[in-house]
């Protein structure tokens, strides 16, 4: 069975193995590899992605994203969901951003949805949606644990990464990585005193998106902090990453959010490269304190551990990568769930 899945992003973040955020990294993961299982892809995204398969682009908006803009991005993207659908005969859609609910597709098509943000981000009526086939699924066990109880709610299919194609042999430099969108739940600013207490440079990656918040943070929290040796590199395409990545002493993640995944630190992990983090949601169990990287609670303890990472044993925290995080593996589970969906689908519309 040759099934058709529409990919549909999240209509302000382009999607591409470039991409900053985690979703928009999973869905470009997702959509390049499909061909490997016999199956195709289409994807509605946002302008300047980039995809392997067709690609039905919407417009970004340009300037500050108010209420009104949203709305009108999110038509946009419903009127090119009805064209792809209107264009092939579409077995799935999977939808990846968190506000899904405002570009739903008409029922008659099955909908899995990945939960790619805490369950509290969405709002209450995600979990008690009226339309029939569809579904939600979570990417951690701590995520699953954190929904509303929901008969659409699936098992977790946890992230994976590209494990063997991240690596590269390069020396360890004295330098910390902390990498993600700038924004106060992220928290760069406690990574950035850690590192002044720790004497320890921090390079910044990542991108301030045109929300009134995140770039109120960027001016009064980050700035500030963003004297030398700490550098700040803007968004980071994926050689570049990958090279840093290798290279670093450690990755660092101060981020209050109770995050569902990690997928940058499933990448540095896959390159031997510790990580230290709060452990917010699914970080305290992707790292295993003392071992893959350590679990802190404040900035202090941040800096403590950034003087201990080059202790931690590089292959150990590859091979832990390779048996945990296998994109493989994650592939596999979303293809056998797609198949299964539209079985389903099937069968009931017969």
């Amino acid at each position: 069975m040759t099934l058709t899945i529409l990919q549909v992003a999240f209509p302000f973040a382009p999607v591409g193995p470039d991409a900053v955020g985690g979703a928009e990294q999973a869905l470009s993961l997702i959509e390049r590899s499909l061909p490997r299982f016999g199956h195709r892809a289409i994807t509605v995204a946002g302008a300047g992605s980039s995809a392997t398969g067709p690609l039905l682009e919407t417009p970004l908006p340009t300037g500050r994203i108010t209420p009104e803009v949203q709305a009108a991005v999110q038509a946009r993207h419903a009127r090119a969901i009805e064209e792809a659908i209107a264009r092939v005969p579409i077995d799935l859609v999977h939808m990846h951003g968190i506000d899904f609910h405002r570009y739903l597709p008409p029922p008659g098509l099955p909908v899995l949805v990945t939960l790619h943000l805490p369950p509290g981000w969405y709002p209450p009526e995600v979990f008690r949606l009226q339309r029939p086939d569809t579904w939600l699924h979570p990417v951690s066990p701590s995520q699953h644990r954190a929904c509303p109880p929901c008969p659409a709610l699936l098992p977790p299919i946890e992230n994976g990464v590209p494990v063997e194609a991240l690596r590269l042999p390069l020396s360890r430099r004295r330098f910390a990585l902390v990498l993600g969108r700038i924004c106060p739940e992220k928290n760069q600013r406690a990574a950035l005193e850690a590192g002044t207490q720790a004497g320890l440079p921090v390079l910044l990656g990542g991108q301030v998106f045109p929300y009134e918040a995140h770039e109120r943070y960027w001016r009064e929290a980050v700035l500030p902090r963003l004297r030398p040796p700490h550098r700040f590199l803007g968004p980071l395409g994926l050689p570049r990453k990958r090279r840093l990545l290798n290279a670093a002493r450690c990755l660092v993640s101060a981020s209050l959010a109770p995050e569902t995944s990690s997928l940058v630190a499933m990448e540095a992990m896959a390159c031997g490269t510790p990580v230290i983090a709060f452990p917010s949601g699914a970080l305290a169990d992707i790292v295993e304190d003392g071992v893959t990287g350590f679990l802190v609670r404040d900035a202090a303890e941040m800096a403590t551990a950034m003087g201990q990472a080059d202790r931690l044993c590089a292959e150990t925290i590859r091979r832990t990568a390779r048996r945990r995080f296998s994109a493989d593996a994650m592939l596999a589970r979303y293809v056998a769930l797609y198949e299964d969906l539209a079985r389903r689908s099937r069968s009931h519309a017969a």
